[in-house]
């Protein structure tokens, strides 16, 4: 998802980060610097050279910070980001798995009821056009349990390390 403009919010102390759909708030507090009143955002930009997919932004110390457009839609339970997160999960853990199984990919496979290309295309961590349904059944035949829990959100998103921030000299 590409970030097509990006605002300094001071009132609110909020970024807001427009895409092609819609306007995505994302607190200073998380960023890495996190602007201050005493330390305030001299320079923000949509930064090409993270593909359009991230922002930076310099502080008046001169301290320079970028955010992934990642952060934003976690920050914002983008049901679409939580999705792909879910499947990429999913296919890590059934790259694993048939690893340690034991059964041929020809048995799994027929298992399956599907083709090589398909379980192919099931095992590409990059491939975000199948379904969750499936990677269930996969992980089914690989001989996993599969949970699902429902807890209550977090009421305060915690702050996860940056390695994009970096110091100026």
């Amino acid at each position: 998802m590409k970030i097509t403009r990006v605002r300094a919010n001071n009132r609110r102390r909020v970024f807001e980060v427009c895409t092609g759909r819609r306007i995505l708030h994302f607190p200073y507090a998380l960023a890495e610097p996190a602007p201050t009143p005493d330390n305030r955002i001299v320079e923000l930009y949509v930064d090409p050279e993270l593909g359009r997919e991230g922002f930076t932004y310099m502080l008046q110390d001169g301290t320079e910070g970028s955010v992934h457009i990642d952060d934003v839609l976690d920050y914002n339970g983008d049901p679409a980001y939580l999705r792909d997160l879910l499947l990429y999960r999913l296919t890590l853990e059934a790259q694993k798995r048939i690893e340690r199984c034991g059964l041929s990919r020809r048995e799994v496979i027929r298992r399956l009821q599907t083709s090589p290309s398909q379980l192919y295309r099931l095992l590409d961590q990059t491939n975000y056009r199948k379904s969750v349904d499936r990677m269930l059944e996969l992980l089914g035949v690989l001989g996993c349990e599969i949970e699902l829990t429902v807890g209550e959100a977090r009421t305060r998103p915690r702050r996860r390390e940056r390695t994009s921030a970096r110091r100026a000299s």
